[in-house]
């Protein structure tokens, strides 16, 4: 008997599912509002139907993110430092340090060659140092948040932006771009000053190769290219940097499954719970 497994990550900005089997996975990115619970039950909705299965064929589901306690339907809950470590060791076996930069925080994560985690830091949920630093710039100089990182390519004098605060930073960026300043010039100094910001953090876990990072901030280009820049090492990027919490926690549930398979003992599930509600 096929067996699925189902991992799904109530992040600050973003709520992600992905079901695993032999064959692959799907997945579905949905944004996160205030009623998590309804939103994990439409995300999980939304995956199952992407993957023709129904909810019953899930063999065991495991939660992680901030809005973890928030899934009704999950049978075990893990943090999202250890199913990020998961899910990027997965994809990438040589990893050694992890840079996640979210919406509204960062993680630096180290592990040895075994894929153990070793240690990791958290920045401390300031917007100035996570993705929503980028998104309020990109506000002030009403740049869509998807073009961002290409014009900032552009550009052939990175500002220097000295405030690390976002509300003065933003001021700044707005009176630099009164004066004549070139947008990508701007973008690519708001860049390096992340950037800066998250070395910094990340420093404190010595870091090695290779350096993989994911989330929302992953997907920007002019951050990758000053994280390469400012870490002195090349900077790897998953194909889709959003889910890999979410993989790694359907991995932890196969995981379980399969120990248990294994010694022969009973798996621990919980009555699971999904609402039926309309897909859009």
């Amino acid at each position: 008997m096929t067996s699925y497994f189902a991992g799904i990550d109530i992040g600050s900005t973003m709520t992600k599912a992905v079901i695993l089997n032999k064959g692959g996975i799907a997945s579905i990115i949905g944004p996160t509002g205030p009623e998590q619970r309804r939103l994990a039950n439409k995300v999980m909705e939304e995956a199952l139907k992407k993957a023709s299965l129904s909810f019953p064929q899930i063999t065991y589901i495991v939660a992680t993110g901030y809005g973890r306690i928030n899934v009704p339907f999950s049978d075990k809950q893990f943090t999202e430092i250890t199913c990020h470590a998961k899910g990027i060791v997965h994809l990438f076996p040589q990893a050694r340090t992890i840079i996640d930069i979210g919406g509204q925080d960062v993680k630096g994560i180290k592990i040895d060659a075994t894929g153990k985690i070793i240690d990791f830091v958290m920045n401390d949920k300031c917007a100035a140092g996570s993705g929503r630093f980028i998104e309020v710039i990109a506000d002030t100089l009403e740049v869509p948040l998807d073009q961002v990182g290409e014009r900032s390519l552009q550009s052939k004098n990175p500002s220097k932006i000295s405030n690390i605060c976002t509300i003065w930073a933003q001021q700044e960026v707005a009176s630099s771009l009164s004066e004549g300043v070139a947008i990508a010039d701007l973008l690519a100094g708001v860049h390096q000053s992340l950037a800066d910001r998250i070395i910094r953090m990340v420093n404190r876990l010595r870091v090695e190769d290779s350096v993989i990072v994911t989330g929302g901030g992953a997907k920007n280009r002019g951050l990758i290219k000053a994280l390469s820049e400012q870490l002195g090492h090349k900077v790897l990027v998953p194909e889709d940097p959003l889910i890999t919490g979410a993989l790694g926690a359907a991995l932890m549930g196969k995981e379980i499954v399969e120990k248990a398979r294994q010694n022969n003992t009973p798996l621990e599930t919980k009555e699971r719970i999904l609402e039926e509600i309309e897909i859009l």
